[in-house]
């Protein structure tokens, strides 16, 4: 483990208006839709990349560090099945989105890519950088929800009894209701924002917009709820014997890796991402003060000025 660098601010596009939600479209993977955006790259030798959210998230919340990074990378965001507009699926676990992701992959059939994983998404990175290494150029991961003894510290922490009850979606659902989508989305601002200030006028309207979205979708409380429950079984998991612990998984990758953590995050252990870059062998650890679980949405000229630091020190390596 080592720090990571930031490339100079030059190194990455100019701040502009904020970009809107890169164009959609439709992908059959395994006899399901997935909803995907792709962000325009700006040069013709840009590499390709693939973003993925976390839990409760979208594709649009890469959209600020997409556009920042268009002159490096040919960027695909995906909503993971059960979420934002892509179908639902009968399994909501680490493994069953890595398999959906890894199938994607091969569908897209770009080459290795640049992978950049969020929270969830960051989990479901590792076990795809881990057991499918040639389909990983670099690694980048954001607040990665990989396991900690206790999750019930976080801000996702009320919600774990309801994973025993019997009806929980429907539970689950009730209470949805019973708030309004505005109350909802600034809930979901200050648990994923160290400051929610950062948030701009353009992303909150997009995050009330998705909470509008989730209101009207029969199967949200199912993913959300199941997805909660895979991510807690992969917790209780990583500390028993066996090939399927996220933390021996991490030791396997090959990739070149940043983790970039939040020492404000309230939805994982801010501890997390430095057991994350002591884990993974050929890592570099940026931790930022103040900041939440969405750095990429919070701070994303930062992320995008590390992630050109990867680029550069890498591309430096092999030009030696």
């Amino acid at each position: 483990m080592k720090g990571a660098l930031l490339a100079d601010d030059g190194a990455v596009l100019p701040d502009g208006e904020a970009p809107p939600p890169w164009p959609p479209r439709q992908v059959t993977v395994g006899g399901s839709m997935l909803h995907v955006r792709d962000t325009p790259a700006t040069t013709p030798d840009a590499a390709p990349a693939v973003y993925v959210h976390g839990l409760g998230g979208s594709s649009q919340n890469f959209t600020d560090l997409a556009g920042l990074l268009a002159d490096r990378f040919d960027g695909q965001a995906v909503d993971l099945p059960g979420f934002g507009y892509s179908d639902p699926s009968p399994r909501y676990s680490i493994p069953a989105f890595a398999a959906t992701l890894t199938a994607y992959l091969e569908h897209a059939d770009r080459g290795p890519v640049h992978l950049v994983g969020n929270s969830l998404g960051g989990s479901i990175a590792v076990r795809v950088a881990a057991l499918r290494p040639d389909l990983v150029r670099t690694l980048t991961l954001i607040s990665p929800a990989m396991p900690f003894l206790d999750p019930r510290r976080t801000a996702h922490g009320p919600y774990l009894p309801l994973l025993a009850l019997p009806r929980a979606e429907r539970i689950f659902a009730w209470g949805m209701h019973r708030m309004s989508a505005e109350e909802m989305a600034e809930q979901v601002l200050a648990a994923c924002f160290g400051d929610t200030s950062r948030a701009t006028p353009r992303r909150r309207a997009e995050a009330l917009e998705e909470i509008r979205l989730r209101h009207t979708v029969a199967h949200y409380p199912r993913a959300y709820l199941g997805t909660l429950r895979g991510l807690v079984s992969s917790f209780l998991r990583a500390y028993l014997p066996g090939g399927n612990s996220q933390w021996r998984l991490a030791a396997r990758i090959t990739a070149p890796t940043l983790v970039i953590g939040g020492l404000g995050d309230r939805l994982i252990d801010a501890r997390v991402p430095v057991q994350v870059a002591r884990a993974v062998p050929d890592s570099r650890l940026l931790l930022l003060p103040r900041v939440g679980h969405v750095a990429q949405m919070e701070v994303p000229r930062l992320v995008a000025r590390a992630i050109a630091g990867l680029l550069d020190e890498v591309g430096a390596k092999v030009a030696s």
